[in-house]
């Protein structure tokens, strides 16, 4: 970005940003709503999509491309928009090693990276990989809090073919829903699985991320013989991007969709629901590794290299 007036350069930044994220939201929510009603089936009966294309030609014979594929898509494009801008406006004048997904995540990384350095390694000691992956776990873990009731209205609203009666109506509808019959407490179902995918994955995700970009960014420092820290081509960084993508989503996948289960999970009046484990231990018993914990998985891994091909976070 140019050197014009700050003030410009922020309200380009936060525009520009806006588009972004809303953008990208609405072209990977398609994936995200198959992958939760992939991870949804009910267990103990037949599975009523094969896979994410079959989910797709599905969806999108019942109801149409919106209504089959998009449903409660403005929520979380607003969302996105306002965390992209954010992050847009963060980067700008900040200038960060990198920008990962999510402002919040980005911040506390950078936070645990500094208490780290404080308390352990030292200020002018490189943090190792290992550190590195501490501190994208550690915000993970308090990402977590954040997304799980996000994440529980949305894949309600995904899923409202299912049977579930607030999953027939809107965002605002099922909130009131979850307020009236759980309270507050009850937008916080499946916290243990977005806990461990959170954690888990955030240090997939930063260890690869760095693990990939420090391997490149040593070969363009052997070939120039500069000790300097050099910048890496556009095409490193996207490596480095899906790379991280994928890692958070192989390592601890199966989380997810026990937690995706939890928050859609049709509970007659008077019946307890289900524990973490006990849906995890039902969908093992039920239909296996592949079918029960891994199905979505490919809708999932194209849903997440389409988010870290970005070269304007490197």
């Amino acid at each position: 970005m140019g050197m014009g007036n700050p003030m410009q350069e922020a309200v380009q930044d936060i525009a520009l940003g806006s588009l972004a994220g809303g953008v990208g939201k609405i072209i990977e929510y398609p994936f995200d709503t198959v992958k939760v009603r992939l991870q949804s089936q009910a267990a103990g009966q037949p599975l009523r999509y094969t896979g994410p294309l079959d989910c797709f030609k599905q969806s999108i014979a019942t109801d149409g491309v919106y209504g089959g594929l998009y449903r409660g898509v403005s929520a979380p494009t607003v969302g996105a928009a306002i965390e992209t801008s954010s992050l847009f406006l963060s980067v700008s004048h900040a200038s960060p090693h990198f920008a990962p997904e999510f402002l919040l995540k980005h911040l506390q990384y950078h936070v645990a990276q500094e208490a780290l350095m404080a308390s352990i390694y030292g200020a002018s000691t490189p943090l190792p990989l290992s550190a590195l992956c501490l501190a994208g776990a550690a915000s993970g873990a308090f990402t977590s809090l954040v997304l799980t009731p996000i994440e529980l209205v949305k894949c309600r609203v995904q899923v409202y073919d299912r049977g579930l009666a607030a999953n027939k109506l809107g965002v605002a509808a099922v909130i009131n829903l979850v307020l009236k019959e759980q309270g507050v407490l009850g937008f916080w179902r499946g916290q243990l699985g977005t806990l461990i995918r959170e954690t888990g994955g955030s240090a997939a995700w930063f260890g690869s991320y760095e693990g990939v970009s420090a391997f490149f960014r040593a070969r363009v420092t052997k070939d120039s013989l500069s000790s300097s820290d050099p910048a890496i081509p556009v095409w490193q960084q996207l490596i480095a991007g899906a790379t991280a993508g994928m890692s958070y989503n192989f390592a601890f996948y199966p989380a997810d969709t026990i937690k995706s289960r939890m928050q859609t999970e049709v509970v007659p009046s008077g019946t307890a629901q289900q524990t973490f484990w006990s849906v995890g231990r039902t969908l093992w018993r039920d239909q296996g590794l592949r079918d029960g914990l891994v199905m979505s998985i490919d809708g999932r891994m194209i849903l997440d290299r389409k988010r870290n091909l970005d070269p304007g976070r490197g």
